[in-house]
């Protein structure tokens, strides 16, 4: 039997010493990579966002809710990714930084069309795509809202979290004097969370781009209209201590946040709710482009088959699934106008989509119970002939493991559409990994493909 050389791990294949507060916190720069956003905006807003419940008195359960709910406010960024970078003809993740940006006024919205839609394309398509914007805008914009919104409150209970962080997800894009998206609900028929959720965000993208007195003017300005004007006065009171934004800008605030989640509520996570946390943001991942629904979770199950062929432990499989469900997560990163260009990618385009597989490595790195699986996800570009991304590692230093999702991951994109062509057939897809044998592909995994197809794949 194979016996993996990740062995710190309990015998179910998830440890027992992480918090929920730590793994989430971690995946949400993943989250801030998909909104264009400087790495650490959902633990900034998260602080923030708690803070403020603590002012509000909120305790227990209810605390908790509106930290979660702060913290994971992104969670349905990545689905509206590509039609935003559609619509408005750009990139995807700089368009929702810039939009963040905009003031609250009905004017703000048209000059940010003027200055973002098409500045890179030629004349006729940046018209044609300002005239359809300028014809169907309030349309557009609650179906690119009530996208990530009810996808956001789905990928949250599917975390297990409680009704009312999905509910304060979904509300995240609602305004106090009801002229928000996707609902146009008013008032206190928004709930508390998202209420929050949305002034932390506020706060902290003007914080991080034009500083502390941006962010606070910037309240002021839309307290009333988009705020709840008792939560702007209690941030108000809390932004007039210098230690609050001094303690905003540490650098070990990650770990100051987790502190801040009430200690009855901690949540020790096992090897079946990380299971369902790996899944979860599979489906994040998948929601980015429209083309990889299921491909995560369809590369997990591959792998698995692959490693259970070649003999690894139960343990030693269920921690590579993991990996290889989120193999792709620096995707996240990568605009989906990148992702979902029909045709060839120039120089420039062609090195931003390489650098997903890094920025895997770098993601799952800042997750304790991932970081012994990081390289082995990054690595699915790797090549055995050297030639391969982002590092170039040749065939005596490709570990199995990734050997295995390299394997899983062309089998299924090859069998699966794509924007530049049509699925190929099974036999097709192998007749091409047959050609990549001991170059791309590794040939004792190839042979336990073969076996796993024999078999016949899961429907």
């Amino acid at each position: 039997m194979y016996q993996s050389r990740y062995s710190d791990f309990d015998q179910n294949g998830g440890s027992q010493r992480s918090s929920l507060s730590e793994i989430l916190g971690a995946f949400t720069y993943a989250l801030d990579l998909t909104e264009g956003q400087p790495a650490g905006h959902s633990i900034r807003a998260c602080w923030i966002g708690t803070q403020i419940g603590m002012a509000l008195g909120l305790k227990g359960s209810v605390l908790r809710d509106v930290y979660y709910a702060v913290l994971l406010k992104d969670l349905g960024c990545s689905s509206n990714a590509a039609r935003v970078s559609k619509m408005f003809v750009g990139n995807d993740r700089q368009l929702k930084h810039d939009f963040k940006l905009i003031g609250p006024e009905p004017e703000d919205f048209g000059a940010f069309l003027g200055d973002s839609v098409g500045v890179d394309a030629d004349s006729a398509v940046r018209e044609q795509a300002l005239g359809h914007l300028a014809e169907n805008a309030g349309e557009i914009m609650t179906e690119i809202m009530a996208i990530r919104c009810s996808r956001g409150a789905d990928i949250a209970r599917r975390l297990r979290l409680s009704e009312d962080v999905a509910q304060a997800i979904a509300h995240l894009d609602e305004h106090w004097d009801g002229t928000g998206l996707p609902l146009g609900i008013a008032g206190t028929k928004i709930h508390l969370g998202g209420r929050i959720a949305l002034l932390a965000q506020v706060a902290d993208v003007f914080y991080t781009a034009r500083g502390k007195e941006a962010a606070l003017a910037e309240v002021r300005n839309r307290s009333g209209s988009w705020l709840d004007p008792e939560l702007c006065t209690l941030f108000e009171k809390l932004a007039a201590d210098s230690g609050f934004w001094e303690e905003l800008a540490l650098d070990d605030l990650p770990e100051q946040l987790r502190a801040l989640e009430p200690d009855a509520q901690y949540v020790t996570v096992d090897a079946d709710y990380l299971d369902d946390i790996c899944f979860a943001f599979g489906h994040v991942i998948d929601a980015k482009s429209p083309d990889t629904a299921g491909h995560s979770a369809r590369v997990g199950m591959i792998t698995d088959k692959i490693a259970e062929k070649l003999g690894m432990s139960s343990a030693s499989r269920r921690l590579l699934r993991r990996a290889a469900i989120l193999h792709d997560v620096g995707k996240l990163g990568v605009s989906s106008a990148i992702l979902e260009k029909p045709g060839k990618l120039d120089a420039e385009e062609w090195e931003s989509m390489r650098a997903h597989a890094a920025l895997t490595t770098n993601i799952l790195g800042q997750i304790g119970v991932m970081s012994e699986m990081a390289m082995i996800a990054g690595s699915h570009h790797e090549r055995l002939d050297g030639k391969g991304y982002p590092l170039g590692l040749n065939e005596s230093s490709i570990s199995l493991e990734s050997r295995i999702i390299t394997i899983a991951d062309i089998y299924d994109a090859l069998t699966a559409d794509r924007p530049y062509r049509s699925a190929m057939s099974s036999e097709k897809a192998m007749e091409i990994l047959h050609g990549e044998l001991g170059v791309a592909v590794d040939r004792q995994c190839y042979a336990a493909l073969r076996e796993v197809l024999a078999e016949g794949l899961p429907a």
